[in-house]
């Protein structure tokens, strides 16, 4: 049974906003990517089933639209 008041939702958190507090350790002028891109990309993979960095790497270059509509 609900409470009177009615149910009341967590705020969202994005993957971004989880992530924040994670520092880039790359140096700057070898980055060509946004690190939560590519944390982004690596979550998504895993739990779509990839299992190596070379699926990762495959399930970026296939959503690659999708990614960059998100």
């Amino acid at each position: 049974m609900l409470p009177k008041e009615g149910v009341k939702l967590k705020p969202k958190v994005t993957i971004a906003d989880h992530f924040a507090v994670i520092s880039d350790p790359r140096i700057d002028r070898t980055k060509r990517h946004k690190l939560i891109d590519i944390l982004t990309i690596a979550l998504c993979a895993v739990i779509c089933g990839a299992d190596s960095w070379v699926a990762i790497e495959i399930y970026g270059c296939t959503k690659y639209d999708w990614l960059n509509w998100m």
